[in-house]
């Protein structure tokens, strides 16, 4: 059996920002999403990137147990 590939997205205006990984890079996405996050020229911020990483680590997307209200 292959590996199985989780896709998360934002679309946030024009922008459209879209991830593949793994269980292997979940931690390595977090990181990318921080960075993101802190950089001006990138329209990601540090909500965005809040409710990204909750999805992450909870793709279930049960938003009590990441910590994240809708």
């Amino acid at each position: 059996m292959g590996r199985e590939l989780n896709v998360l997205a934002l679309f946030k205006g024009a922008e459209r920002f879209i991830f593949v990984y793994d269980d292997e890079s979940r931690d390595a996405l977090i990181d990318d999403l921080r960075q993101k996050a802190a950089d001006p020229a990138v329209a990601l911020n540090w909500f965005d990137a809040a409710v990204l990483t909750a999805r992450v680590r909870n793709p279930a997307g049960d938003p009590s147990i990441a910590g994240v209200e809708d």
